[in-house]
């Protein structure tokens, strides 16, 4: 099996078999973002695919986790991931679940019935970027959509029975808007009620308008201070029971786990010791995209 181009996936699809349903992301105008720029969004045939996942078959017909790439899987036709879904069910019997990223728009566009069609079919999980809940932030990023957008597509994919990851990302708003950053972010958290909630700090990639920005003084990146400063305003601010809060990106400075409610305080105590630096934090040599 061939990949085509740098393949990205989820920290927590570290064990999964990697599907490329599509090449690219449907946006691919973030900003910050140089993840998918090299490739053009593109679906591939469904020949192609199922070729793949005969030859993963063929090689380890134990799978248990799949995970459809590349930036977008859901933005293809409905019927083109049901047969998707269909073959891997077939060739797969002992899989446990199948997931893909997919943009806000993506999962808009789907009809209810689809987004129905597809959970039956076997597609349990969805990953979704929020980046920001400030509407500021998310125009200048080029993120394509609103907050409030973002906002009803996590709704819907929940309404549909899909188990949602949500990330966001610690200092895109710069210092500049540091504070909206933090409470809307939290705020459109809240709203959605992820089942997962992934935190990352923010790095500047050469070639982005981001880093041009940088350059030219118009955003200014925040220190590793002020980033757990934001951390912390953000999960003060997060009401969302039972989502499983994540920050162990090695973008991010400080690991920080727990599940919300529940454990806020204590994720506090701990952004409140490195803020005292009484926790070390990762060099930003080693923290990585």
């Amino acid at each position: 099996m061939e990949y085509f181009g740098d393949v990205y996936r989820p920290p927590s699809e570290a064990r999964s078999l990697i599907i490329q349903a599509t090449l690219g992301c449907s946006n691919n105008t973030c900003a910050f973002c140089t993840m998918y720029k090299a490739k053009k969004f593109l679906v591939r045939s469904i020949e192609d695919v199922t070729a793949d996942l005969q030859e993963m078959h063929d090689i380890y017909p134990g799978v248990r986790r799949i995970f459809l790439a590349d930036g977008d899987a859901l933005a293809a036709d409905t019927q083109y991931l049901l047969q998707i879904l269909e073959r891997a069910g077939r060739l797969f019997p002992y899989c446990e679940r199948i997931t893909s990223y997919a943009t806000p728009r993506s999962i808009l566009e789907k009809s209810e019935e689809d987004l129905d069609r597809l959970r039956r079919a076997g597609l349990t999980m969805l990953y979704m970027g929020l980046e920001s809940g400030d509407d500021v932030v998310l125009k200048r990023m080029g993120k394509g959509c609103s907050c409030a957008q973002i906002v009803e597509a996590g709704k819907k994919a929940r309404r549909h029975g899909y188990a949602l990851s949500v990330t966001a990302i610690s200092g895109l708003g710069g210092k500049e808007r540091f504070r909206e950053h933090a409470l809307e972010t939290a705020r459109a958290l809240s709203e959605m009620n992820p089942e997962y909630i992934g935190l990352l700090t923010l790095l500047i990639h050469p070639g982005t308008p981001l880093e041009r920005w940088v350059r030219e003084g118009s955003f200014t990146l925040p220190d590793a201070d002020e980033i757990l400063e934001e951390v912390q305003l953000t999960v003060e601010n997060i009401d969302s029971p039972g989502s499983i809060f994540r920050m162990n990106h090695a973008s991010n400075y400080l690991a920080l786990k727990g599940t919300l409610n529940e454990d806020r305080q204590k994720m506090i105590e701990q952004i409140e010791k490195a803020r005292r630096h009484q926790l070390s934090l990762r060099p930003d040599g080693w923290r990585l995209f």
